[in-house]
């Protein structure tokens, strides 16, 4: 007797009607790579985090912290091989709250009200790679699970068709893949990467002819996974796979849906400057946050720029750059702001606008239009989710060389962000190598001054 490929399918998924069940039981036994809600440890303010990074270190000094002392004493020689540089661009206040901001962004500007700029940022590491990790783990030397995946882990996802945690990427940052890595956190919660143009993410469609057929298919790997998993019951890798197959699977209905911009407005794509059909820029990426915020992602990240210094923030030698980097993000970040709260959303979404670290107030000879690297004190801002819009907390001295009040690091700011998503950065911790590890390692202070 001849048996077609499609019989067999079904035998095979008839053969194993009760092992879907067991599969679906290690799952949920497993607390490491189950993806469903999770209790937070306290009631939070934010349900969902749109992280922006800001890919090359974004000089303070030139965008959200002014230092009228550089701009009088542009080009006077401070010792050899030393020269003060003013920012390039002047400073104006904003909104009723009258926090200063560069004439770069103009349209973020205009959103002071809401936004909590940090002008005492501080980094552990000066380099590309390591302030990046830094930033993203809490490590800047070894590889640990980024802030977006220790959120999948502690609280789940709102929505089983997609991801908890996704990354729009056009390339790769410094530091690379680790950015979203989940390290030794299952691999269920790491990013998911999504690249800007016709197709966001590979092989989204589906290869099955028919859908019924697809099913059949997806029955029988349930059966082949149950049959291989005996024995390897405590497998989190193996267990997270075969999560991710179901996800995946999943995602093939929801995830085309969340990125057809078709079903916004003209003037919606007008409020990010985005053109009908332009799937590549900043302004994209925003209007995706939106639209995946709303259909339950905890974690969003939206990276601008990657390695090559021509299109990321990295100016050591031509800050004139910035006209254009900043043109590129400014319009699209207000314009997700204003979506957000227009939509009732931005009172329980954090936005954060951060970078590795900040530039220096010096250059080595007069008239030099770069910067070096900086990460002793740089600025980044947050809006909406718990925090208090319209004021400016820490401050830098005259060069905008070091803080002189309230002093950030990243592990604080790590800590505040799993606050206001309701978690305790001291108890989100996971069992590796014989320890407990967490986000914030031994650090890290919730920010409470900032919160509402």
């Amino acid at each position: 007797m001849i048996t077609t490929r499609r019989q067999s399918l079904q035998s095979l998924a008839a053969a194993g009607l009760i092992l879907p069940g067991m599969i679906r039981e290690l799952l949920q036994a497993n607390d490491a790579t189950s993806t469903s809600p999770k209790p937070p440890h306290r009631a939070p303010s934010a349900k969902r985090v749109i992280f922006m990074f800001m890919n090359g270190g974004v000089s303070h000094i030139d965008t959200f912290d002014p230092k009228p002392f550089l701009t009088k004493h542009h080009n006077q020689r401070i010792r050899e091989g030393r020269y003060y540089k003013g920012a390039d661009w002047s400073f104006q206040p904003f909104g009723q709250c009258g926090t200063e901001v560069s004439t770069l962004f103009p349209h973020i500007g205009g959103m002071m009200d809401d936004i909590c700029v940090i002008r005492s940022m501080q980094n552990i590491n000066g380099d590309h790679f390591g302030a990046t990790i830094a930033l993203h783990t809490g490590s800047d030397t070894f590889n640990r699970p980024s802030i977006g995946s220790w959120m999948s882990y502690g609280l789940g996802t709102e929505n089983n068709n997609v991801p908890s945690f996704m990354v729009i990427s056009p390339g790769l940052p410094y530091a690379g893949g680790q950015v979203w890595g989940s390290d030794f956190l299952p691999a269920v919660h790491e990013g998911t990467r999504i690249i800007p143009g016709p197709e966001p993410i590979a092989n989204l469609q589906p290869q099955a002819p028919h859908l019924n057929v697809q099913i059949d298919e997806l029955h029988a790997l349930n059966y082949l996974n149950a049959q291989h998993i005996q024995g390897r019951e405590d497998d989190s890798r193996l267990l997270a796979r075969i999560r991710s197959f179901k996800t995946a699977f999943r995602m093939q209905t929801a995830a085309p849906e969340a990125f057809d911009l078709n079903q916004e407005s003209d003037a919606t794509h007008d409020l990010y400057g985005l053109d009908r059909g332009d799937t590549q820029s900043f302004g994209w990426q925003c209007l995706v946050a939106r639209r995946l915020a709303e259909r339950g992602v905890r974690f969003i990240e939206l990276i601008d720029g990657d390695t090559h210094v021509d299109t990321n923030w990295d100016t050591h030698a031509n800050m004139s750059n910035y006209n254009r980097l900043a043109r590129n993000v400014d319009k699209p970040i207000a314009g997700l702001l204003m979506d957000l709260k227009q939509r009732g959303l931005l009172d329980d979404t954090l936005v954060v606008f951060a970078t590795e670290f900040g530039r220096t107030y010096w250059q080595n000879s007069p008239n030099v239009t770069g910067r070096g690297h900086h990460a002793k004190v740089f600025s980044s801002w947050l809006a909406g989710g718990g925090v208090k819009g319209g004021i400016v907390h820490g401050a830098s001295d005259e060069l905008g060389n070091l803080p002189v009040r309230d002093i950030v690091s990243v592990h604080d700011l790590q800590a505040t962000i799993l606050h206001l998503m309701g978690i305790d950065h001291e108890k989100l911790t996971y069992r590796h190598a014989g320890r407990n590890f967490r986000l914030t390692d031994v650090h890290g202070r919730v920010v409470n001054e900032i919160l509402s």
